[in-house]
């Protein structure tokens, strides 16, 4: 009887041990908290910039002549067609001019025809003496002159012709027209208010600036001298407008600025995307995130081991002996689900997942791998 006795009074002890909490030599409860290991993964840096888009190109539209305005035929702030009229001068100077030459081109077609044949006829007076050698260096010296005047006179009526066509103004390229403080009636043209009437940027495709610092572009092309070859240096951009969605058009390389920015310290690589639709105006401004060279195996961490307070970066490190850390770490760009960790972590080493709030320095946990 007392050995079944012991045996239930044992039974009831485990089962009572088996219900209780692990607590610590000072009996408080030990958290149970999740973990994970710190590890090296093969990805790419991956870097955001905040820039403007700006246009492709633009083109000023300068009046060539002097002259009234009669019309511009555009909408402001509306896309354009290579070769559409746009402006409209008053022409009547410009065509008196175009039909004074052609009168003065018919006149001197005229003399020189006359010329022509007093020089034919003359020739053969001169071989058999009938007229002076000298009069025949008359007649052909007239004869060279009419056709050096009919010269001038299609080259008077060409310059008529250019500038009657510079009456109407054509746009030289496709895209986006800005308004024009120029309206009909103002007299336009070079040296006047209105020598500039407006502008026209292509858009079709826009460009964006990308700032890298030298010692971030050094790291990345793992050049130690300046190189013009950064086609290869930017992959995967991206562009991010101002309600946070993502652009479906993939941005290309499009050159490297010669100059090195001194106040700043950067070098500015130029970016393009493709805007088939003009959903993309200038002066937005946009993120761009961009893989900054090669891939390269990458100390990372999970995005929920990090507290971030006040630009300051930190996670639990869970020792060997299972007490708690606290650690201050640099981190990079974000790919995924983790964080590029720049500084402050090594491979191997255990970080806390869940319960950071609770987590104190010192504080001897039960780690857990979920």
């Amino acid at each position: 009887m007392f050995s079944k006795f012991k045996i239930l009074v044992s039974l009831v002890l485990v089962t009572i041990l088996a219900s209780c909490k692990l607590r610590t030599k000072e009996g408080n409860e030990m958290l149970s908290i999740e973990t994970a290991t710190i590890v090296g993964r093969s990805m790419p840096y991956t870097k955001s910039f905040i820039a403007p888009i700006s246009a492709n190109y633009s083109a000023t539209i300068q009046p060539r002549i002097s002259g009234f305005l009669l019309s511009s035929t555009f909408q402001n702030g509306m896309p354009v067609k290579r070769g559409q009229l746009i402006f409209t001068l008053d022409d009547a100077p410009q065509r008196a001019n175009r039909l004074a030459a052609e009168a003065s081109l018919s006149s001197a077609k005229a003399k020189a025809a006359e010329a022509k044949r007093n020089y034919e006829r003359a020739i053969p007076l001169a071989r058999i003496n009938a007229i002076s050698q000298t009069q025949l260096d008359q007649y052909t010296a007239e004869n060279l002159a009419a056709i050096a005047s009919v010269k001038s006179a299609e080259q008077t009526l060409r310059n008529a012709r250019l500038d009657e066509s510079y009456t109407r103004i054509y746009a030289p390229i496709s895209g986006i027209i800005s308004s024009s403080a120029a309206t009909a009636g103002d007299y336009i043209g070079p040296g006047t208010q209105f020598s500039t009437l407006t502008t026209i940027q292509s858009i079709d495709t826009v460009a964006v600036d990308l700032a890298i610092p030298m010692r971030e572009y050094l790291a990345a092309s793992g050049r130690t001298a300046f190189s013009y070859d950064n086609g290869s240096l930017l992959s995967d951009i991206r562009l991010r407008i101002a309600d946070g969605s993502e652009y479906p058009e993939k941005g290309f390389y499009k050159y490297t600025r010669q100059s090195i920015a001194a106040e700043m310290g950067t070098i500015v690589i130029v970016v393009g995307f493709r805007n088939p639709n003009y959903a993309l105006k200038t002066g937005q401004f946009a993120r761009v995130t961009a893989s900054l060279g090669a891939d390269k195996e990458r100390i990372v961490v999970p995005q929920r081991a990090v507290t971030q307070i006040q630009n300051i970066s930190s996670v639990w490190v869970i020792r060997p002996d299972s007490t708690a850390e606290y650690r201050e770490v640099q981190l990079g760009n974000t790919v995924g689900e983790w964080w590029i960790v720049e500084s402050g972590l090594n491979k191997g080493e255990v970080v806390a997942t869940t319960g950071l709030q609770k987590l104190r320095n010192g504080m001897k946990v039960l780690p857990t791998t979920k």
